[in-house]
């Protein structure tokens, strides 16, 4: 079958992932200030032409980026509130208390403790500043240009505040189901509560609108991060209920989750609710091209997390205790695909193809004609011929020496049973090093068009910068690197990065070069011509 797309990805080129939190800076977590765009400076001087991020969404309990609120809002968290503080809206006194946080790693429960409090005040000066205010009507415009999610995400959480953290499905009966009436019968309070997340709204793209410019203008473009599934205490399913497949009172007929593999005996149970694809379907995909249509907006490329569940997924029955008791459904196809790609005929997707993945998956990725994933820390430990390593690579994807969710290449060098060790220190030439140089050398020698190394690992960290431990509730996201670590690096790598650049052809300039033999050349033994 002729793919759908012929392939956004020609260019060879490289991409550091690290997310916005984990950024140097102050107010107790990485945001879109001066720290990012030195980020991006250090990409730029580097040779580096993308920066990947995981999902911006608003975090809840666990903190995951992949567990958000909204799949439309952006994450206050991440404002610059310095910005606020020169428009007047704050004072030092007031920021200084998230100035004292620790700034080596995220303290999420102090964070929300100390930040509402301070945004609420900012977004009261605001409203008392009225039409003086120069944002006045930018923040009136970007309210209605946004509306159709805005105003639902801004209720939810007023009143998930209100009734104390509670999901909405634990709402009194008449508050279960958004509508544009409720928002009419809001108590003063939970409406002053609404127009705050709003306002913060508002901030929070502003700020991305104008790092992201910062970026394109460095040549450095942004790769996103879209899951396949919305957690369930979302204003995703409180607004569209129709999408997920929930009973009368918002309780999952059936979870997402995987089996039983490598990593768990049990599987893992997730808990997000499925997608009703037969609604889906008959209504032209309507919610999720929408939903990629806001992410574009946001980033230049999206990697599409969780890409097998589009071909096939796990349904985990009501009332199981784990995944075993799961089937396999079929999900949408490549219908999905080509309804997007109608929509969005310009859209450059990553599909993460991780996991235990099937034939007719790797069928659905080709003739969606989208790019794939491989880890080179996944190369070994498994079986023999292993796609994730570098001599099976095809030139259409996209390679990582590890991605978030896996410990940092120095922690799993150092933790590789003796046997195993061997073997990769032969394969890449460690000479008993740990350090993950050799591999990154690797990822960018290797035919994967793109490259992408995350800040652990050029940072060259041990496993105590481990991201996300998988299956694990607490303890996750808090990794943050520094101004003096990134310096540092900035002095000591910028050279050798754009070296390598140079000499593996990944300057974003050169496409991927197929053999040709030279006019009149004579004909090699054993070739036919």
């Amino acid at each position: 079958m002729t793919p759908l797309s012929s392939g956004w990805l020609q260019d060879r080129a490289s991409g550091v992932l690290a997310h916005v939190s984990s950024l140097p800076g102050e107010f107790g977590i990485g945001n879109l200030g001066p720290s990012a765009r030195r980020f991006v400076d250090f990409l730029s001087e580097a040779g580096v032409r993308h920066w990947q991020i995981c999902p911006l969404g608003p975090t809840g309990y666990g903190d995951s980026p992949y567990q958000s609120f909204s799949s439309f809002a952006g994450n206050p968290y991440f404002i610059d509130l310095q910005e606020l503080v020169d428009a007047a809206l704050l004072t030092e006194t007031e920021v200084a208390p998230l100035r004292a946080l620790p700034r080596e790693r995220v303290d999420f429960g102090r964070l929300y403790e100390l930040f509402w409090p301070i945004i609420a005040g900012a977004h009261r000066r605001f409203i008392a500043c009225g039409e003086r205010i120069d944002g006045w009507e930018p923040y009136r415009d970007f309210c209605d240009a946004h509306r159709s999610w805005l105003e639902p995400y801004a209720d939810f959480m007023a009143l998930k505040s209100q009734f104390g953290g509670r999901p909405w499905n634990q709402w009194p009966e008449p508050l279960c189901t958004w509508t544009e009436a409720l928002r009419e019968g809001l108590a003063p309070t939970t409406a002053v509560h609404a127009a705050c997340h709003a306002f913060a709204q508002y901030v929070f793209f502003d700020q991305w609108r104008r790092l992201r410019d910062y970026a394109r203008e460095r040549e450095v473009s942004i790769i996103g991060d879209v899951p396949i599934f919305v957690a369930l205490d979302s204003a995703d399913t409180w607004q569209n209920r129709a999408v997920f497949r929930l009973d009368k009172r918002g309780v999952p007929l059936a979870s997402a989750g995987v089996p039983p593999d490598y990593f768990s005996e049990f599987g893992q149970f997730w808990g997000n609710p499925l997608y009703d694809w037969s609604h889906l379907a008959e209504t032209g995909f309507g919610w999720w091209v929408e939903r990629l249509r806001s992410a574009f907006s946001m980033y230049d490329i999206v990697r599409l997390d969780h890409f097998r569940g589009f071909e096939t997924f796990w349904e985990i029955k009501a009332g199981s205790e784990d995944a075993r008791t799961g089937h396999w459904r079929k999900g949408p196809g490549i219908a999905f695909f080509r309804t997007v790609m109608r929509h969005l005929p310009e859209a450059k997707i990553i599909a993460e193809d991780l996991g235990y993945i099937t034939e007719e998956v790797v069928a659905l990725r080709k003739t969606a004609g989208l790019p794939g994933m491989k880890i080179l820390q996944f190369g070994y430990g498994h079986d023999d011929n292993n796609v994730n390593l570098p001599h099976f690579f095809p030139r259409d994807c996209v390679v990582y020496t590890g991605t978030h969710d896996n410990t940092t290449t120095r922690g799993w060098l150092e933790s590789l049973p003796p046997e195993q060790a061997l073997r990769v220190d032969s394969y890449f030439s460690l000479g008993g090093s740990k350090s993950s140089w050799p591999l990154v050398r690797a990822a960018f020698a290797s035919v994967a068009r793109l490259a992408v190394i995350p800040m652990q690992d050029l940072l060259d960290l041990d496993a105590e910068a481990r991201m996300n431990r998988p299956g694990t509730p607490d303890g996750n996201w808090q990794w943050r690197f520094t101004d003096e670590q990134m310096l540092h690096l900035a002095v000591e790598k910028t050279a050798l990065l754009r070296e390598w650049h140079e000499l593996f052809d990944r300057t974003g300039e050169t496409k991927q070069r197929e053999y040709s033999a030279p006019p009149n050349a004579p004909a090699q033994a054993g070739v036919a011509h």
